[in-house]
């Protein structure tokens, strides 16, 4: 298996505001990576420039080797990033099963029976079967977090973009939803998971990188990067000498 993201010095500012300051790493195919930093630290801007939501000033993105730096989102999705949002959109006034089509059919580009079956066996995995027919409007927090996986799933990603879809659960929906995103991972769905729960991404991730300031500080095993003193002090508020 190799590299199915690499970002190399990838930047972004807005005037005098920068969000991505030559960010680079890579990501192997299987990985989960998480992600953390300050609240306005360039975590959620730098998902946009992977999808193509936000075009970069330089750098390049490259997935599954190929420079995609240029692609609009459009074509990135079509052919395999997928993500969540902090904030669920789905499309209220639709069911979840209409949801989820929806992405099979504009993402993955399924149709027909075909469709339907895929979008049932996601549904299962992300155990929203039951609300299939139920509008997406009346879900609860959990599950719209739940059906924002499905979505993205039914896209058919080979790399799954993960923004803070723990937060505002009781920590019994936390540790459901971190069981199925685990399913997902074992499936062979690659995963950047950015989240301010810590202990639910500590559960997943095998690999953590620190970004502040647009600037990624650190990157390494999860556990030793959580212990590092510079962290403690930019992402914990805890100075290095106290």
């Amino acid at each position: 298996m190799g590299a199915i993201l690499k970002l190399d010095e990838l930047s972004k500012a807005f005037g005098a505001v920068t969000v991505a300051d030559a960010l680079s790493y890579e990501v192997q195919e299987g990985d989960a990576l998480g992600v953390i930093g300050p609240n306005g630290a360039g975590k959620t801007s730098m998902f946009n420039l992977i999808t193509g939501t936000l075009p970069s000033n330089s750098g390049k993105v490259l997935f599954a080797g190929q420079d995609v730096t240029k692609w609009n989102a459009a074509r990135r999705s079509h052919a395999g990033i997928a993500r969540s949002f902090q904030v669920p959109q789905p499309f209220s006034g639709m069911t979840v099963f209409e949801n989820a089509m929806i992405a099979a059919t504009q993402s993955a580009g399924l149709h027909g029976h075909e469709a339907e079956r895929f979008c049932l066996r996601v549904l299962e995995q992300t155990e929203l079967l039951p609300k299939a027919n139920v509008l997406a409007g009346s879900l609860t927090l959990l599950e719209r977090k739940r059906l924002e996986l499905t979505r993205a799933l039914c896209a058919k990603p080979k790399l799954l973009l993960l923004d803070e879809i723990a937060g505002g659960l009781t920590e019994a929906e936390c540790t459901s939803l971190v069981q199925t995103i685990k399913d997902i991972h074992a499936s062979g769905v690659t995963i950047i998971w950015i989240e301010h729960v810590v202990h639910a991404l500590l559960e997943v991730v095998d690999r953590l990188i620190v970004i502040d300031f647009g600037k990624q500080i650190a990157e390494g095993e999860p556990h030793a990067i959580m212990n590092s003193a510079e962290v403690k002090e930019i992402y914990l508020g805890i100075e290095a000498d106290a």
